[in-house]
């Protein structure tokens, strides 16, 4: 079905479409080298695609179809393009020069491009300007990347053209001294000179260039640590051939006082401008706890002339619109937003199931058009616009979705991704390659048992990969949808599989009066560890994986690939990621084959049995699986809160660990960024009973994870006191006036304005028990 109705798109467009087959493009002597470049990207893109090699020429050509690149005599906003057409001659007019090359993105975004053919839909046109004056992403050339740093020169002038294509105008470099290591067996040539060589590369696109550069050094207080830092930045202003911004990030990594920070920030200013007149100076407050915070807008209540601008990004404590609201208005707000992770993160997948999370973790190929569009329209409506924050290609997608809606904030989704997937992947898979990337966000999307939607998408994808021609195949983009699609199906069916398993152990448990505790544990175990069937799939995993390193340089594996980390994007190293519990079992069993009596034994394993169960009139709440959380509160939607500040998201303490011995249920978990408060409410209780509740509070260890839980308000089941305890349970009786009304609210608060990422008020399991 999906063939016939790509057939028969094709046919219409093309009965109602001009042949450019064998155009020329009409670059006149006057274009400056930027809208040279534009021509020269039509030609070589288009001849990329179809094999048809269009001329360049000054003035055009009688009795073929033209396409005349020049400048708008009347102006514009500032990048915008005027697209005219009239049969088959195209003028792209520029409202200035990198408008005219955002023109040719256009038009080749809108192309028809086959094998030897190139149409046009008939009547194109159009006149546009951007809505948000920065459009951008971070590349850094860096060890601590999922790909970037084994891509060469000639990679990144293909990545930054694809990304200009889409409304790009800005780029964000890294420099050779940061949190990273200082080399990486991937560099093809060291960091400095490739940070040169991509200066210049974003300079002939006529593409703003920034510059990423963290405070690296432990006392700013220290004269001689100033004088040393203006030497060492002033090196890297001082090669590069473009500059247009510095960005200081305060925090994450860097951990800098406010003030001791903007006056080595006002030095570094003056030390920039010597190299880059107009370049321009900005710096977030990430990392700040609320002290540092105060300080912060203290410093910029006196309105420095020095600096240009304030950024938001991950770690910072506050929304970007209390930021905007907070910080004097002649100072613009940039985002820096995170569209690269997917846990433990800004932005984490809002209702992500556990197998999901521990295989793809956090740097996952990871295409989210909803959640970004969400993201988008919470952030952007304070800001100038935004550069984000991205470590590798496993965020593709997002980007080019980042930049179009830059372009225009209403863009609708669907249109987007078929531009993606005509211009990217194959003009013949437009409609059905965007089904199949909207496919793959909703795989990630709620419990992953009862999924509608991995099934589905794994077929489409297998579909178009048996109709793919061998270009196609040697196509990152293809290969990463595919990759996806291949790992999603293979994890549920796994998941399906070891669900299973994992009961038919718990059976064995049951019959432990029958059998005796010993026996009944030998035989869970069998069960368990079992070999199970192989599948297919998980070899076609395998293959994708070499072919993405081959195509992309994607480091999927630490040990095939030298990946730097499993959490930075190895995902192939976590495919036989346990499903089931049956790393705990283990451990508890051998616990229980210690006691020293039958009866022992038996508690013990029906307490393992019996794990969910919170008795007659009670519940349980599984927070970190969006199918057993019936009683968590979330008080905004995604769309309203997708930082997480106010409502509850799904979170993992510990992905890319296979051999961990956690419950499954206890390495997810609820949590809250920040000081915000998470509640369950209980509406429907006995007002004559006595209750208690059960805690897990898993997620992570951290110094700042300083928590205080009440009952309605008034009653404190235990006051702020540091979590470290994260497997065992604990258990607080709830005052009888506390249930009196049949109504209990439960809620977990943090110790406000304390430093860190924001982690902390996390919990991962909770029994309300009526007590007998």
């Amino acid at each position: 079905m999906i063939q016939r109705i790509a057939l028969l798109a094709l046919t219409v467009s093309t009965l109602t479409a001009a042949d450019l087959s064998q155009a020329v493009v009409v670059a006149p002597s006057a274009l400056s080298p930027v809208e040279k470049k534009a021509a020269q990207v039509l030609v070589e893109e288009v001849a990329k695609r179809s094999r048809l090699q269009w001329p360049i020429v000054a003035a055009p050509t009688t009795g073929r179809p033209s396409i005349t690149l020049r400048r708008n005599p009347a102006g514009g906003p500032a990048d915008g393009f005027t697209i005219r057409t009239s049969g088959a001659s195209i003028e792209i007019l520029g409202n200035d020069e990198r408008g005219t090359l955002f023109g040719a993105g256009r038009l080749l975004r809108e192309l028809r491009m086959y094998r030897d053919s190139v149409i046009l839909p008939d009547g194109f046109q159009i006149t546009t300007a951007p809505k948000y004056k920065l459009r951008g992403h971070q590349l850094g050339y860096r060890p601590k990347t999922n790909s970037y740093d084994a891509w060469t020169a000639a990679m990144w002038d293909q990545y930054i053209r694809d990304l200009a294509i889409f409304g790009t105008n800005a780029v964000e470099l890294i420099p050779p001294r940061s949190d990273d290591d200082s080399d990486s067996p991937h560099f093809p040539i060291p960091q400095m000179p490739m940070m040169v060589e991509m200066s210049r590369i974003l300079d002939s696109y006529g593409m703003d260039v920034w510059v990423w550069y963290p405070a690296m050094d432990r006392d700013y207080n220290d004269p001689a640590t100033v004088t040393k830092a203006i030497d060492e930045w002033a090196e890297v202003f001082k090669k590069l051939p473009r500059i247009d911004a510095v960005m200081v990030p305060g925090g994450d990594p860097g951990h800098t006082k406010p003030d001791a920070l903007m006056a080595l920030l006002e030095k570094q200013a003056a030390s920039l401008r010597k190299y880059h007149p107009k370049a321009q100076m900005w710096v977030s407050p990430q990392g700040f706890d609320q002290k540092w915070m105060d300080e912060f807008y203290s410093i910029l209540d006196k309105q420095p002339a020095w600096l240009t601008g304030i950024v938001h990004g991950p770690q910072v404590r506050v929304s970007i619109q209390e930021l905007r609201r907070r910080v004097p208005a002649r100072y613009g707000i940039r985002n820096y937003p995170d569209i690269t992770h997917s846990v433990q993160c800004q932005f984490a997948v809002p209702n992500w199931d556990a197998p999901e999370a521990f295989t793809h973790a956090r740097e996952g190929i990871n295409p989210r058009p909803t959640e970004m569009r969400a993201i988008f329209r919470d952030q952007q409506p304070s800001t100038i616009g935004f550069l984000t924050y991205s470590e590798g290609c496993n965020d593709d997608v997002n980007k080019i979705l980042w930049s179009e809606m830059g372009w225009n904030p209403d863009v609708d989704l669907t249109t987007a991704l078929r531009e993606y997937a005509r211009y990217f992947i194959d003009a013949r898979f437009d409609e059905s390659f965007a089904e199949g990337l909207q496919g793959l966000e909703r795989n990630w999307q709620g419990a992953l048992a009862t999924s509608t939607s991995v099934e589905p998408t794994f077929n489409l994808f297998q579909s178009l990969e048996r109709q793919a021609s061998p270009a196609d195949l040697l196509n990152w983009r293809f290969q990463q949808a595919l990759y996806r699609a291949y790992y999603d199906a293979l994890n549920r069916r796994r998941w399906l599989a070891e669900t299973a398993t994992e009961e038919s152990a718990m059976n064995a448990l049951r019959d432990a009066s029958r059998s005796g505790s010993l026996a009944a544990m030998d035989a869970a175990s069998r069960i368990l560890h079992e070999p199970g069937q192989v599948s297919p799939l998980r070899q076609r995993v395998f293959e994708l994986a070499e072919a993405l390193y081959q195509s992309v340089r994607m480091q999927l594996s630490v040990e095939r690939y030298k990946a730097i980390g499993r959490d930075r994007g190895a995902t192939l190293d976590n495919i036989d990621t346990p499903f089931n519990n049956r790393n705990w079992l283990d451990k508890r069993f051998a616990a229980i084959r210690s006691l020293p009596d039958e009866p022992s034994r038996r508690n013990a394993l029906r307490e393992i049995v019996q794990w969910t169960d919170p008795g007659p009139g009670g519940y349980y709440d599984d927070l970190g699986n969006p199918a057993a959380q019936s009683h968590l509160v979330r008080p905004k939607t995604y769309e309203e809160d997708p930082g997480s500040l106010l409502s509850p998201r799904n979170a993992f303490a510990r992905t890319s660990a296979p051999g961990v011995d956690w419950r499954i249920s206890t390495m997810s978990h609820a949590e809250v960024m920040y000081d915000g408060p998470m509640e369950m409410l209980y509406p429907h209780l006995d007002p004559t009973a006595s209750y208690k509740v059960r805690i897990i509070y898993g997620g992570e260890v951290s110094s700042s994870r300083i928590l205080r839980l009440t009952a309605n308000g008034s009653f404190e089941l235990h006051p702020f006191r540091k979590i470290e305890n994260v497997t065992e349970p604990v258990e607080f009786e709830i005052p009888k006036q506390a249930t009196a009304s049949g109504s209990l609210r439960l809620r977990w608060e943090k110790t406000p304005g304390l430093p860190g990422n924001g982690r902390g008020t996390q919990v991962a399991e909770v029994w309300l028990i009526r007590q007998p």
